[in-house]
């Protein structure tokens, strides 16, 4: 038995001027998701649009990563975070967490055509599993896996296994929706099988749900702010160029 995806699943950011910002602030709390507009295509404006929006809730950024495609293929429904610490100069300096909770993209260059975004609730994804799918939504919610463990030999993953749960709460209570494909069944855990295919069952809910999500689409300057925690998002495939920046980010009600 499979999850049911329903169309309420879908978030569909509303569009918000930048000079707009606590009103941004209350869209993004209430639909984990807002398209800033009216920004200049800059890291600056993008880094101060995002400290606008968060106000003194910001703590911590991390690295802008300048991402560029050209004839992309499609990105799936994911979460972001990744564990990466680097020595730099004999001090280690953390590059990205895995519990980073907001993630802001702003596009900097539109692809000749595709590319659209889109976003789910992953809250409201878990809570169906309940019901429609018991069995899925006991392994999310209480199987451990490695979060990063496909990626193993990735440079710069430390070799400790990041063990966790797909759901799992802050100490306030805060929930926490983890979506990646670096997801892998610990060492010699017992259920080996039973958690791989329990893998393979969710990633083909994923993707069947990015089926019925609505589309919207980034123009140069937008930023699109997500909670990280609550929503996914993926984009369609594209031809031509298509330039982004991201940065990920820990507020104080982070994990």
């Amino acid at each position: 038995m499979h999850t049911a995806s329903p169309p309420a699943l879908g978030v569909a950011p509303a569009r918000i001027d930048i000079g707009r910002a606590y009103q941004a602030q209350q869209k993004l709390t209430h639909d984990g998701a807002v398209v800033l507009t009216g920004c200049e295509t800059s890291a600056d404006a993008l880094v101060a649009a995002t400290a606008a929006v968060l106000g003194q809730r910001l703590r911590q950024v991390f690295p802008l990563r300048l991402r560029q495609s050209q004839d992309g293929k499609p990105v799936h429904l994911h979460a972001d975070g990744f564990d990466v610490v680097v020595d730099v100069g004999g001090v280690q300096h953390r590059r990205r967490d895995p519990d980073e909770d907001y993630v802001v993209i702003q596009c900097v260059q539109t692809p000749s055509s595709g590319g659209d975004s889109f976003a789910a609730d992953a809250y409201r994804f878990v809570d169906d599993c309940a019901t429609a799918d018991p069995e899925l939504w006991e392994f999310l919610t209480q199987a451990d896996v490695d979060l990063y463990g496909a990626w193993g030999g990735l440079r710069g993953l430390p070799a400790t296994p990041r063990v966790g749960r797909h759901v799992e709460y802050t100490r306030t209570g805060r929930r926490i929706v983890r979506r990646t494909d670096g997801a892998a069944p610990l060492r010699r855990d017992p259920d080996i099988e039973h958690i791989q295919t329990m893998l393979d069952r969710f990633e083909k809910a994923v993707h069947d749900l990015e089926e019925t999500l609505p589309r919207f689409q980034l123009t140069e300057g937008d930023i699109l702010i997500l909670d990280n925690y609550r929503c996914w998002h993926g984009r369609e495939a594209h031809t031509g160029d298509r330039t982004v920046r991201i940065l990920t980010l820990r507020s104080c009600d982070a994990r």
